[in-house]
């Protein structure tokens, strides 16, 4: 059984702000990590030729790994930035009332979570049974648990009165036939009433 409430499915974490203002950056440490860097390939690359018996004057190595690792510097400074999200189409979203549905939110997160299985379950009763009752049960039990306390497992009595006889009928007692969409809105409606 899922611990997931109905007002997780529609809850929107905003990203947290930063945290007081940031110490200025020093301008020695880039240079500092850029030598160290020049300083270990060096290093290796000295290691690694005298290894192979071939003689290279030790300027001459330096210049050349720091012209190296300055045209890389320079490369990346000069990269194009990230492409930038999709425009907006003018005069839809927000402003204007309407809703843009490219936008990811919670809510249609929570619809697209109910529309496949239901999609799925139109034309086979099983697989309504199997997969869309259960999950309206556990919204009646989540929602009966956050009011009231109580679930169908744990005081049946009770719940069944807090659900109502159709409600109740409905979800003890698995639909031959898939429920029309209206029949569905019944359902939805008085659980929302619990």
């Amino acid at each position: 059984m899922s611990s997931t409430s109905i007002d997780d499915l529609l809850a929107f974490d905003e990203e947290a702000a930063p945290k007081g203002p940031q110490a200025p950056r020093s301008r020695t440490g880039p240079v500092v990590r850029a030598l160290a860097w020049a300083a270990a390939v060096v290093a290796v690359l000295l290691v690694g030729l005298r290894a192979v018996g071939l003689q290279v004057s030790l300027p001459v190595l330096v210049a050349g790994v720091l012209a190296v690792l300055g045209v890389r510097r320079i490369t990346a400074l000069l990269a194009p930035p990230p492409p930038s999200p999709p425009a907006r189409r003018a005069g839809t979203g927000d402003e204007d009332g309407s809703y843009n549905w490219a936008t990811r939110d919670a809510l249609r997160g929570a619809i697209n979570q109910w529309e496949r299985p239901l999609d799925w379950s139109s034309n086979r009763p099983e697989r309504f049974t199997g997969v869309v009752l259960p999950r309206i049960g556990e919204l009646a039990d989540e929602r009966m648990r956050l009011k009231h306390g109580v679930t169908r497992e744990s005081d049946p009595a009770r719940a069944r009165v807090l659900l109502g006889d159709r409600l109740w009928t409905f979800l003890e007692t698995p639909p031959r036939r898939t429920p029309s969409p209206r029949d569905l809105a019944v359902i939805v409606a008085e659980l929302e009433k619990i």
